[in-house]
């Protein structure tokens, strides 16, 4: 995979979000194993910006193991201090699914009330709940507010 660039001000940027982040993989003296591989790539998924610990006391062999990393995983090498590599993956963009085909349709909620005897079971009722209504703390059915749109929307609209 290529390894992507990044401009001066992205490299600040990512490495003032990266100041507070503890290390989430360790690189032993067995370098970059498929194992470290797989979990670099896990975490760049999960996270897309992440702290490297390298217990290589070799600055050489941990500037070759972070462009090696960013090389193969197809991230930026955002920062080189000390033992920490920090590496940044931007993320997968995700398929969206039209709001129409998400529609809440009604759906069965258990209401359980418990009674005031500690002897006593507690009452459980099925209720059917519709899409525009909502069930309370206390177990009422209530409708969803219609909500305000804003002033520069109704503008538009």
């Amino acid at each position: 995979m290529p390894v992507l660039e990044l401009t001066t001000e992205q490299r600040k940027t990512l490495r003032a979000s990266a100041h507070h982040l503890d290390p989430v993989v360790m690189i032993g003296t067995d370098g970059l194993s498929p194992a470290v591989r797989k979990e670099l790539d896990v975490a760049l998924n999960a996270h897309g910006l992440i702290k490297v610990r390298v217990l290589s006391d070799s600055r050489e062999q941990r500037a070759a193991l972070l462009a090696d990393a960013a090389e193969r995983l197809g991230a930026a090498a955002v920062q080189h201090i000390g033992k920490l590599l920090v590496l940044w993956r931007p993320p997968a963009l995700k398929a969206k699914e039209p709001r129409e085909e998400r529609m809440s349709g009604p759906r069965t909620v258990r209401l359980v009330k418990f009674s005031s005897s500690p002897t006593h079971r507690p009452t459980i009722k099925k209720v059917k709940v519709l899409g525009n209504q909502r069930v309370t703390a206390g177990g009422m059915i209530k409708r969803a507010k219609r909500r305000a749109a804003s002033i520069k929307k109704k503008r538009l609209a």
